[in-house]
């Protein structure tokens, strides 16, 4: 213990050299600016910058590319809410909640409580990974395909109550994430399928941010627009204010999601040390939790602070988990932590378990830096709150094509294919029925998710078994997470079948 804090001193001293902080500082303002931008995320905005850390020695590159990557967990929040545009597949679950909090005016409140769940979920992250870094790279290696699989099986049966009491238009919803996140090519056999009238732009499948985008920036759009039109061309908008003693009053019931918070950043990291998992399925599986765990789970899906809280203190979570197996194994975390490990390679430096012997500098540098970019990049946010909740007051007749442009922008960036602008028109407009229909639109959007991580996992587990599902049941760690994700998977149905028969027993008895 005495031996990890000196060492972690001296990572604090290199942190503190006046070019290193000024990476710092500068990083994570990067990173906030590249979250909020639809259709960027921290993989572009680290790909983007990293022919720049070429300029100063490894250890100031990795903690300026580690500092936009924080400022990037961070900045994603800031579009979902504003905007009800993800900035990145890390910050959707972010907009379930924190959108219609900022359309009842408390813009401010939703902000300042994703920057402190963050925050949270980032310092519990850096703790754990400073004191239990061997450890849990070993079970993170232990994770083969069955495991991964049992916990995408946990991750679908927390989203299961995300949608309406509807059980069924819920399992409708997710059935469709999983037939879109099925197009493309069939990862074993390489043969096409589900390329409808074979359009050439169904071969690269559908992209997790073009549906996103379509359904939460377009859809929202236009369901907004037709509300501005019944309210007389009035904007629900520009009640956004923010003021010191909003600003305690927002801190001060934060205290009451403490709960939800310390379980995103817990549940965030052991997802993002698992070797390809990421951010994104760890948020999900957050707001899943945190809203069955909840005394008031009505209130998520129309401005529930915990459902802001949960998700962001887990992608911050994450994306510190994800450095541990990319430094201790040479094992990308993530699609990020893959550019920072490539990034490694080409410094001369070699991931794996003898980098904290042979580079203790580089590594204690890079973990301070973490405990400095976590504390930047709140004060930072918070800073700049005022200036976001601006965003809402604009007139909605220049924030609506704002927006629309934005979305387009975001749809284009990842693939650069006019097919997806269009697919991404179309989901806006599906989104937009659907919302009329009361179909819920989380489920669909978070199987687009897991359905691609899902899917080689199965497959991978019955080859290995020659097809035997008891392969999930029999493994150490597989066999108790597949059995609580089946039992919470059946819990609505139990509750329904109990709700039926319960119900005329009670109209008897009260007869």
């Amino acid at each position: 213990m005495l031996e990890i804090l000196g060492q972690l001193a001296q990572g604090f001293l290199i942190v503190f050299e006046a070019q290193n902080l000024l990476l710092i500082i500068g990083g994570c303002a990067l990173g906030l600016f590249i979250g909020a931008m639809p259709g960027l995320g921290s993989v572009n905005g680290v790909a983007i910058l990293l022919p720049l850390t070429f300029l100063v020695p490894p250890t100031g590159a990795i903690i300026f590319l580690a500092a936009i990557y924080y400022g990037a967990m961070y900045g994603g929040a800031i579009s979902s809410i504003m905007l009800g545009i993800p900035g990145a597949s890390t910050a959707v679950a972010t907009t379930f909640d924190g959108r219609p909090l900022a359309k009842q005016g408390l813009a401010d409140k939703a902000l300042i409580g994703a920057a402190v769940a963050s925050f949270v979920g980032g310092s519990i992250s850096v703790v754990l990974f400073t004191f239990f870094a061997p450890p849990l790279a070993h079970v993170a290696l232990v994770f083969g395909a069955p495991e991964e699989f049992a916990l995408m099986m946990l991750a679908f049966a927390t989203f299961v109550g995300l949608g309406s009491d509807d059980i069924f238009k819920t399992l409708f919803s997710i059935c469709i994430g999983l037939v879109l996140s099925a197009v493309g090519f069939d990862i074993i056999s390489g043969e096409p399928r589900l390329v409808l009238w074979d359009i050439t732009g169904f071969l690269h499948g559908v992209n997790f941010l073009v549906l996103a985008i379509g359904i939460y920036g377009i859809g929202e759009m236009l369901w907004t627009v037709e509300e501005h039109a019944l309210g007389g061309g009035k904007s629900m908008l520009s009640e956004a204010t923010v003021s010191v003693a909003r600003t305690f009053a927002a801190l001060r019931e934060l205290v009451k999601t403490w709960k939800s918070t310390v379980m995103g950043s817990l549940l965030g990291y052991f997802v993002g040390i698992l070797p390809a998992a990421g951010a994104t399925p760890g948020s999900l599986m957050a707001y899943g939790i945190a809203k069955q765990i909840s005394r008031e789970p009505e209130k998520f899906g129309n401005g529930a602070i915990e459902g802001v809280c949960a998700p962001e203190a887990a992608n911050n979570a994450a994306s510190t988990g994800s450095m541990l197996p990319m430094l201790t194994l040479g094992i990308p975390g993530s699609p990020t932590t893959a550019i920072l490990l490539g990034g490694m390679v080409i410094w001369g430096l070699e991931p794996g378990p003898r980098l904290f012997v042979d580079h203790s500098e580089f590594v204690w540098g890079l973990i301070a830096s973490l405990y400095a970019a976590n504390l930047f990049t709140l004060l930072i946010n918070i800073a700049f709150i005022p200036v976001f909740i601006k965003v809402l007051k604009t007139p909605f007749t220049i924030l609506a094509p704002v927006i629309f442009t934005l979305c387009l922008i975001g749809g284009y960036a990842p693939t650069q294919d006019m097919h997806d602008v269009w697919l991404m028109i179309v989901f806006g407009i599906v989104g937009y029925l659907m919302r009329k229909l009361d179909y819920p639109l989380a489920p669909a959007v978070l199987a687009i998710v897991l359905g691609p991580l899902a899917e080689p996992a199965l497959r991978q587990s019955l080859i290995i078994s020659e097809g035997s599902f008891m392969i999930f049941f029999e493994r150490v760690y597989a066999g108790p997470i597949m059995v609580v994700a089946l039992l919470l998977l059946f819990l609505p149905v139990f509750k329904m079948i109990y709700d039926r028969v319960r119900k005329p027993q009670a109209e008897r008895n009260a007869g």
